[in-house]
C-alpha cells in the first residue's frame, strides 16, 4: 500500500480550533498537549485505553513522562479514567476526553482578567474517608473488596499511617498499569516511603522534578 492511499485511508482527526487556542488558559501544559492529540488519534482508531509504551515510541518522550501527563489532566480534570463490563462481562477501562471541553467552557465564561479571582468561591475539596477509599478500590477492581484485603488496607492507614489520598494515587497508578491488586499498590506505597514520599503534594512534586518538559 503506498503512501497516498495510506493518506486517504487513514481517520481524520477532529481538534476544535478553541483547544489550541486556550489550552494553556485553562493549565495545560505543551506535554500535556501532545499526550492529549496522541490519545484522540487512538480514539479514532477505536483504542480508548492506549498503551503507553506506544504512545511513547510515537511522541518519543519517556514512558515516565507519559504516565505523569496522565496524572496531572487526570487531576486537572482534562480528561477521565472511566470503566465498564463489555458483553463477555470483562471490566475494560477507557479514557474519556470530553472533561476538558467543560473546562474550557468554564474559562471562557469567566469574567475579565482582574475582576474576580479565578479561584473564588471554589468549595473546598471533602477529605478522602476510609470508607470512600474503600468504594474507590472496589470501584475500580470492578468487585467487592475481601475481609482480608479490608484489613491490608485499613493497615496501610492505621499502621503505615499513609494518608487515604496517598493509597487513592497508589490505585491510580495501579488503574493505569492494568495491575488490579494490592500487592502492586503495596509495592508503589513502599517505594515512595524509600524516596519519603508520603503525601499527594510529594507525589506531584517528584513528578515535575523527574519529568520537566
Amino acid at each position: 500500500m503506498d503512501f497516498w492511499q495510506d493518506l486517504v485511508q487513514a481517520p481524520l482527526i477532529t481538534v476544535s480550533d478553541l483547544v489550541l487556542q486556550h489550552y494553556r488558559a485553562v493549565g495545560m501544559s505543551n506535554r500535556q498537549l501532545i499526550v492529549y492529540l496522541q490519545m484522540l488519534s487512538f480514539a479514532a482508531q477505536g483504542e480508548q485505553f492506549p498503551p503507553v509504551a506506544e504512545m511513547a515510541q510515537r511522541t518519543g518522550l519517556a514512558e515516565d513522562a507519559i504516565y505523569t501527563a496522565l496524572h496531572e489532566m487526570l487531576d486537572a480534570g482534562f480528561i477521565d479514567l472511566r470503566s465498564q463490563e463489555n458483553a463477555a462481562r470483562k471490566r475494560v477501562d477507557w479514557y474519556d476526553l470530553t472533561p476538558l471541553y467543560a473546562r474550557l467552557q468554564e474559562k471562557l465564561a469567566q469574567p475579565a482578567a482582574g475582576a474576580v479571582p479565578e479561584d473564588a468561591g471554589a468549595p473546598e475539596q471533602a477529605p478522602l474517608t476510609r470508607q470512600r477509599l474503600f468504594d474507590e478500590i472496589e470501584v475500580e477492581f470492578g468487585r467487592p473488596l475481601s475481609p482480608i484485603e479490608q484489613e491490608t488496607i485499613s493497615a496501610w492507614l492505621d499502621q503505615d499511617h499513609y494518608a487515604p489520598e496517598l493509597v487513592s494515587l497508589a490505585l491510580r497508578e495501579a488503574v493505569l498499569n492494568q495491575a488490579y491488586s494490592l500487592k502492586y499498590m503495596d509495592r508503589i506505597l513502599l517505594n515512595w516511603e524509600k524516596r519519603n514520599i508520603r503525601t499527594k503534594a510529594d507525589v506531584e512534586r517528584e513528578r515535575a522534578n523527574r519529568n520537566r518538559f
